[in-house]
């Protein structure tokens, strides 16, 4: 049997509530560490640009005073 065609015979809130509810009952600790992960990942980077931008501002700020 086609798939199409066995989900055109279902309800329109199996295909559009039911399925991602299940979706994510299944693999919402998956989604969950996935997106946790990125966001880690982000913040970790957006800290390193700023610590080296901080640092070159400071390494420039006293190169520059001192001569």
């Amino acid at each position: 049997m086609d798939l199409r065609r066995t989900f055109a015979a279902l309800p329109w809130w199996v295909t559009w509530v039911a399925i991602p509810l299940v979706a994510l009952l299944v693999f919402g600790g998956l989604i969950a560490n996935i997106v946790g992960f990125i966001v880690g990942l982000l913040f970790k980077v957006l800290l390193f640009v700023a610590l080296v931008g901080g640092l070159v501002y400071l390494v420039r700020k006293f190169t520059s005073s001192g001569t």
